[in-house]
Order: structure tokens, then C-alpha cells, then sequence
């Protein structure tokens, strides 16, 4: 598999959303001439950080109430996710389905011994054999390249700064102490900021664990088949907004939901064409 340095981004990009999280203690912080925000928001930031690694296979799939099936129940499922972990030489994640007919697909798990893949059965009806292996061939590329912890972590992280954000829309600070101006100005930007670092996060290692997962079937074209197929499913049976389900998105081969044009611009995925157009690329001619 090819290097992208995804340990170097990410430290770079945790890195601001760090600071991010600790400018708002800090600001907090002036209002109340107390340095006690910023210790708090760092033991925040840990905490969810913790929970983050340490759950994010129960958080994604609990909302998307997914339930575990044998082998006799899907044996294609399991015939498919064992041939490429092995010819990975990793261990068998753990499986399961989601009774949507949304079409989609995802990985989790903080790394490849407590793995699980999830599919929807949606994606079941709509993908052939061929287009099924090219899509879990692209989410057993995010365990292994650990993108998943980080992708959990970032959106963890990414939520705390939401959430402190419309605290301060809030705050009762002595005006004489703290800026209003600039508590309002922070409260609004650092939700944004948090926002576009998670989507940079995940549209990096979307396009990665693309060529990867293709590498690791050594059939592009099946998942640009199956990219393009999963695309017209969504819009004829997209995921209602909740929560849970937005929390979790960043983590599914295609964007669940009905986009428009606010909801592109901040996908947590690169927009379809472009990921097609790769792999189109790394196969040497487009899709027939």
C-alpha cells in the first residue's frame, strides 16, 4: 500500500483542533480571570477523546441499529470480508447489517483485532458481488490504516468545540474582563473552524482507503461501479437528519443523506465524480 503520511496529517490537523479547544478555555478563561477553563476544557477534550477510541465501534453501530449475523445468515458477506483479510493478513472482523434500504457500508473499530463491518441491507440488494468486494475492500482499508480512531477521535473533538462554542453564545462574564465582541466572533468561527478540520480528516482518508481498497482487490473499477450505484440509491432512499446518524456519517462509504448545496460544501466525503474520476485512472479507462 502506498504511504500518505496519515500520521504526519493527522498530528498536524488534531493539532489545531486542539488549539482551537484550548483558544475557547483561554478566552473563558479571561472572563472569569480563572485559569481553571482551560485545565477544563483540555480534561474535556481528553475524556471525549477516551471514549471516542474506546467506543466507536458500539457509537456507530448502535445508530444505525445494526444487529450481528452468522455466516449462515450472509455467507457471500462473510465469504468476501474473509478472502480479503486474508489475503490482508488480518484478523476476521467482526459483521453485521442495518436494516435500512439506505445503500451504505462502514468500518469501525479502534483497530484490526476489535474491528467490525457494518452493511446496510440497502447495499446488499443494489451491489453485485464484484461491486460489494470493491466496497468492503475500501472499508477494510480504513481499519488497517487506523483512519477510523481518528476520524472518531476528530469528530469527537469537533463536538466539544461545537458544543463550548454555543456555551459562550451564553456566557455571563464580566463584560469588563472579556470582549464581547470576540466571545461572539469565537463562539461562531470555532464551531466552523472544528467543522472544516473534521471534513479535511475525512476527505483524505476517503481518497486513500479508495486506492488502497483497490489495491487490496486489485479491481478499481468495481467500486467506481458501486460509487456510482450507491450515489443514485442515496437520493432515492437517503437517511432521515438525526443525530446520531450525522455523528456517525463521516464513517460511511457514501454521505447517507439527501445533499444540498449547503450540505456538499460541508460533506465529510469528496464529491462522487472525483472519486470515480481516480479510479477510473488507476484502472487506465473509464467505467464501460
Amino acid at each position: 500500500m502506498h504511504k500518505h503520511y496519515n500520521g504526519l496529517k493527522a498530528a498536524a490537523l488534531f493539532g489545531v483542533l486542539w488549539a482551537v479547544l484550548l483558544g475557547l478555555g483561554a478566552l473563558i478563561g479571561a472572563g472569569t480571570r480563572s485559569s481553571a477553563p482551560i485545565w477544563i476544557m483540555a480534561l474535556v477534550g481528553v475524556a471525549t477523546t477516551a471514549y471516542g477510541y474506546w467506543n466507536s465501534d458500539k457509537i456507530a453501530i448502535r445508530s444505525m441499529q445494526a444487529y450481528p449475523v452468522t455466516e449462515a445468515q450472509a455467507p457471500q458477506l462473510y465469504q468476501i470480508v474473509r478472502e480479503l483479510s486474508v489475503r490482508a493478513n488480518q484478523p476476521m472482523p467482526r459483521i453485521y447489517l442495518s436494516p435500512t434500504m439506505n445503500p451504505n457500508a462502514f468500518a469501525t473499530g479502534r483497530n484490526p483485532r476489535n474491528a467490525a463491518v457494518c452493511c446496510t441491507e440497502g447495499i446488499l440488494q443494489l451491489l453485485n458481488a464484484r461491486e460489494l468486494r470493491g466496497v468492503l475492500g475500501h472499508e477494510l482499508m480504513h481499519v488497517y490504516n487506523r483512519d477510523i480512531l481518528t476520524s472518531s477521535v476528530a469528530a469527537a473533538v469537533a463536538g466539544v468545540i461545537t458544543s463550548v462554542g454555543q456555551m459562550l453564545l451564553f456566557f455571563g462574564s464580566d463584560r469588563r474582563n472579556a470582549n464581547p465582541l470576540a466571545m461572539l466572533a469565537m463562539a461562531l468561527l470555532a464551531p466552523f473552524a472544528a467543522s472544516l478540520i473534521q471534513m479535511a480528516i475525512s476527505r483524505t482518508r476517503e481518497y486513500d482507503a479508495d486506492e488502497d481498497g483497490s489495491q487490496l482487490t486489485g479491481d478499481p473499477l468495481a467500486l467506481a461501479s458501486a460509487l456510482a450505484k450507491i450515489e443514485r440509491g442515496v437520493s432515492i432512499a437517503p437517511l432521515p437528519q438525526d443525530q446520531r446518524l450525522v455523528n456517525a456519517s463521516h464513517l460511511m462509504i457514501a454521505n447517507p443523506f439527501r445533499g444540498g448545496a449547503m450540505n456538499k460544501l460541508f460533506a465529510t466525503h469528496p464529491p462522487m465524480r472525483d472519486r470515480i474520476a481516480r479510479l477510473e485512472r488507476m484502472a487506465g479507462g473509464p467505467l464501460r
